[in-house]
């Protein structure tokens, strides 16, 4: 009973990876990174200093880095110690009785950031028990990017779950770790011709810096986003600070616009009032642009 020691081993090559059976891109408008259960506890059943554990981490925060820069959420699920056995029941029958007060933190070289997300985590999928889907839906998001361990256990429970609510799941074939080489590649065969999409993290990467020209109806989705309502909660024609959007938030949507391209400065926007007259002020930043490089 309980996990096993997990013996190191290389992970899949590009050449090894599955042929998707949809064409899904990654969105980054659309899209929540997930960071599943990358506890010491469960972290330390690998060997040390060895791949695949050593090549995910890295990995990991190359994409938390990427989702960041754009804005995409980060939601972390973790496991709590010494659980009760009501809570934990058939799990104990499985694994034992799970985690005591030690090794519960996320790997330090992962540890959750300043405007991260954190859920507890009571079963395979990070959906059950937890926060996740009602964030989703409240923000409007249709995709989740999974990265963490263990590949055929939670990472393939929560693919599962995540298409089965009409969620794109797009599992990261180089940033998930399994208990085998075997169980990895078999995960991954079973996600791409399922219920997913495999990516891996150089397509991933890709997709999700790929800039596309910022719409007002993007602007709309920020900004509720931002103050945590749904966008047809912020009428275009009214004063943007009546809803709550205060200077703060307007500086980092501004910032995260720049990300995107647009050649526009905090104080411009402060000089107008609602997301219309924001969307004038960008038009017009855009037209100022393209004739000087005519000029």
């Amino acid at each position: 009973m309980g996990i096993p020691k997990i013996a190191g081993y290389p992970l899949p090559t590009p050449a090894e990876f599955p042929d998707n059976r949809t064409g899904w891109t990654i969105d980054p408008d659309q899209a929540v990174l997930l960071i599943h259960d990358m506890q010491e506890y469960f972290v330390n059943y690998y060997q040390p200093d060895s791949s695949p554990v050593v090549d995910i981490i890295q990995h990991i925060q190359r994409l938390k880095a990427a989702a960041k820069k754009v804005g995409i959420p980060v939601i972390y699920t973790a496991q709590p110690a010494n659980q009760h056995p009501t809570d934990r029941a058939l799990l104990t029958d499985f694994w034992g009785p799970g985690l005591n007060g030690d090794h519960v933190p996320i790997v330090e070289a992962l540890s959750p950031e300043e405007g991260d997300i954190e859920y507890v985590k009571w079963r395979y999928s990070a959906f059950k028990k937890t926060p996740l889907l009602d964030f989703m839906r409240a923000q409007g998001k249709s995709q989740l990017i999974i990265s963490g361990i263990y590949g055929h256990i939670g990472i393939l429970s929560t693919t599962l779950d995540a298409f089965m609510l009409d969620i794109q799941p797009f599992v990261i074939g180089d940033a998930i770790a399994d208990f085998t080489r075997e169980d990895h590649l078999r995960t991954l065969q079973y996600v791409a011709s399922r219920s997913g999409s495999v990516k891996r993290l150089d397509e991933a990467l890709d997709e999700i810096s790929s800039q596309k020209p910022l719409t007002l109806e993007q602007i709309q989705q920020d900004v509720a986003t931002s103050l945590g309502i749904q966008p047809d909660e912020v009428d275009l024609d009214e004063d943007l600070m009546f809803v709550g959007l205060d200077s703060m938030r307007a500086m980092v949507l501004v910032e995260k616009w720049h990300q995107q391209g647009e050649n526009i400065s905090f104080g411009q926007l402060m000089e107008a009032a609602s997301l219309r007259e924001w969307w004038l002020v960008i038009e017009q930043a855009r037209n100022e642009e393209q004739t000087m490089a005519v000029a």
